[in-house]
């Protein structure tokens, strides 16, 4: 297998800016290095990993909760993505698939999930270096040391890890990379990070992130009345697509909810926005909110949620004010669940749980996610030797995370994994001079597939737009 690595090219961003240290001989070595490295999820970021493990001929298991592969990307299918294709290919990926003769897509063209995954993912997972190393159905739930637990110092290093499965199969691995996500643990609509009084007994009502209310979900939504929680992207895909229904269902309502006093955050500033994918996106909410289509109400931080007897269900704040609905869509972004690794010895950043050196880079205080530095091994190290969390995890609650940045952070460490420190630290990402947030190109597509659908100039609405 060859170890050739391929630096990225117009590099926005610079290498990460690193103290030099001395490397360790290689990450993952234990006293039984011909162990599998342990991939956890096939997803997108999973599958990226399998990729640089397999170009370094270094022995590989992964294992996918789902019957399939992107169990959690094909529950989104039906969105479009926020950048194009050259930006959702691993490079190590698309190596392996051109030597198999796979058709490339059209780079500049934006997939929706379900074609990330028919036209790429799945593809790539049937190929023969990787599909005997691809275990579905197989959901870990806890991770652990053979022979010694998280208190146990002596010997810890050289102890293989132990995966357990939900079946009870424990699984020997060198080393574990962490690609499970966060889409399985969603946030919740309380505004103050905890469950809103009686959300769990409304859990009926309440749909996350995403759901698919022009397809499968339709019935649930056309003709109803609509409240969606959250100020993010995923909110603005969900009130565009609920707009459009209500165009074919007249009867259909749409409530928007946002916790701050103001909407000028989630709209932005128009063309004048300092990003300008974030004003691109909140011209297409100031068209539905100042046409009428949506209903915005400010200032609402859910305290309760309330069934009614006629069917219904009611959100609560904290100064009572209340909002009746027939559904609700939490999209009030997730978190990582750390519950499988309990037994590992994980340093996490107080505030965004992912580690320490990463949680400055990635604060979306401060960051977008264009204005995040590459990353890598050195970045994503934990106390723990041999673990790592990559991808969405790798973010905790930071919503800045690219796809591409979760490619280059599996090449790293796969890098490290083979002892090829000079490749692990020459982190570097290929994006255009705005960032492939998701906002970039694929917030104007959504802007300009609203105006068109319901035929309205970019400029209506009494100049809310600028």
């Amino acid at each position: 297998m060859s170890n050739e690595t391929t630096p990225a090219s117009g590099n926005c961003c610079g290498p990460t800016a690193t103290t030099p240290r001395e490397a360790p001989a290689a990450v993952g070595r234990t006293e039984s290095a011909d162990l599998p490295v342990v991939v956890i999820g096939a997803g997108p970021v999973g599958l990226a990993a399998a990729a640089h493990l397999t170009e370094r001929g270094l022995p590989f298991l992964v294992l996918e909760a789902g019957s399939d592969v992107a169990a959690s990307v094909r529950q989104w299918g039906h969105v479009r993505l926020f950048s194009p294709w050259r930006y959702n290919i691993d490079a190590a990926a698309r190596r392996l698939l051109a030597a198999a003769g796979w058709a490339e897509p059209d780079l500049e063209v934006l997939p929706t999930g379900g074609e990330l995954v028919e036209e790429y993912l799945r593809p790539f997972a049937k190929l023969p270096a990787l599909a005997p190393h691809i275990r579905y159905d197989a959901a870990v739930v806890a991770i652990g040391r053979v022979g010694v637990d998280r208190v146990r110092t002596a010997g810890r290093e050289q102890a293989p890890f132990m995966v357990r499965l939900a079946d009870g199969t424990d699984i020997l691995a060198r080393a574990v990379i962490d690609a499970s996500g966060t889409w399985t643990a969603p946030n919740v609509l309380g505004a103050n990070g905890l469950a809103a009084h009686g959300e769990a007994d409304a859990a009926a009502w309440i749909d996350h992130a995403l759901p698919d209310v022009l397809g499968a979900g339709r019935d649930a939504y056309a003709g109803k009345h609509t409240v969606v929680v959250g100020s993010g992207h995923s909110a603005a895909n969900t009130l565009l697509a609920l707009a459009e229904l209500a165009e074919q269902a007249p009867d259909t309502r749409i409530t928007w909810a946002l916790r701050g006093g103001s909407a000028d955050r989630a709209f932005g500033g128009g063309d004048a926005d300092g990003l300008p994918a974030r004003g691109a996106l909140g011209t297409g909410l100031r068209l539905l909110v100042s046409s009428g289509r949506v209903e915005l109400v400010t200032g609402f931080g859910v305290h309760a949620v309330r069934r009614l007897t006629d069917g219904h269900v009611e959100l609560v704040d904290a100064t009572g004010r209340t909002i009746a609905a027939d559904r609700i869509v939490g999209a009030t972004g997730f978190r990582p669940d750390h519950t499988i690794s309990g037994e590992l010895r994980l340093d996490l950043d107080p505030i965004l749980g992912c580690t320490r050196a990463l949680a400055p880079l990635i604060d979306p205080n401060e960051h977008s996610c264009g204005s995040v530095r590459p990353h890598g091994v050195d970045e994503l190290t934990q106390p723990e030797p041999g673990y790592f969390a990559v991808g969405m995890k790798s973010y905790g609650r930071a919503p800045t995370f690219l796809m591409a940045t979760g490619y280059e952070q599996a090449r790293s460490i796969t890098a490290a994994m083979a002892g090829d420190w000079d490749a692990a630290r020459d982190v570097q990402l290929e994006l255009p001079e705005t960032g492939v947030c998701s906002t970039t190109v694929g917030a104007r597509a959504m802007v300009d597939d609203a105006t068109d659908r319901f035929d309205m100039a970019a400029s209506s609405g009494g100049g809310c737009c600028g």
